[in-house]
Formats: structure tokens, C-alpha cells, sequence
């Protein structure tokens, strides 16, 4: 690693950290999707892709859906959690490819899942902010 980009890392490490605790969720509790919005830069991208095309939302447009899902009792439990990670740092933009697991309860069905995730991360005023996730 670029000795000028020590200390990056833990920041990077630490904004993924916060966004799968805040996407998490024990039975009876609440996700706090609203503290996704500071880990996010203002007009940042989240992206699913997995089907013939792509759902291309703003964080607000991220949230609303799944805070309807917890509210409605649809979505009951949620656990997501990154497993492994390689990350790459150049300058002030950063990008990082996650391996990740996830569980939970919807519908009252209990499902698990694995998948892969590719984060855009960029230098601000503000500090290190997510600008896309994928």
C-alpha cells in the first residue's frame, strides 16, 4: 500500500461496517436506515443488478422501500455482513470489491443468501464518503 494512503483503509473499513450494521436488524427491532445517509455522499448511486435491468436509486430512494418492508412486518429480520474484501486506494478515490452473506425473515420465510458488492469511495471536505455501491 502507498504509504501516503496509510490510515485510509480503517476510514473505508469503517463506512462499510456502518452501512451493513444500519441495513441490520434483529426480530422486533429496527434498522437505523437513517444513519446510511452520512456514509453516502449528497448524489450517490446504489445499484441492484440482478436481473435483466439494473434498479438505479438515490440513498432516499434506497431506504423508503425497505423501511415500508420493516414497517409492514413483511421484512422481520435482516443480517448482512461482508466476509472478505480486496480494496484499492488511489489518491482521493477508492474502490473495493465485498464478498458478503446475508440472512433474515420475510414473509415469514427464513432465507440466506451470498453475494458480491463493488463500493466507489471518494475524498470530500467532509471525510471519506461512499458515491456508488453496486
Amino acid at each position: 500500500m502507498d504509504p501516503s494512503n496509510q490510515g485510509v483503509k480503517p476510514k473505508l473499513d469503517g463506512l462499510i461496517t456502518e452501512f451493513f450494521r444500519a441495513v441490520s436488524f434483529e426480530t422486533g427491532g429496527v434498522p437505523p436506515y437513517e444513519t446510511i445517509r452520512d456514509l453516502f455522499i449528497e448524489r450517490a448511486l446504489l445499484i441492484k443488478n440482478v436481473g435483466t435491468t439494473p434498479e438505479i436509486s438515490s440513498v432516499d430512494e434506497f431506504i423508503r422501500p425497505r423501511e415500508a418492508l420493516v414497517r409492514s412486518g413483511t421484512l422481520a429480520r435482516f443480517h448482512e455482513a461482508e466476509v472478505s474484501e480486496s480494496t484499492l486506494i488511489f489518491g482521493n478515490v477508492a474502490h473495493r470489491f465485498s464478498a458478503y452473506t446475508k440472512s433474515g425473515t420475510s414473509s415469514g420465510i427464513a432465507f440466506e443468501a451470498r453475494g458480491m458488492i463493488t463500493t466507489q469511495f471518494i475524498n470530500t471536505p467532509a471525510g471519506w464518503k461512499m458515491s456508488a455501491m453496486a
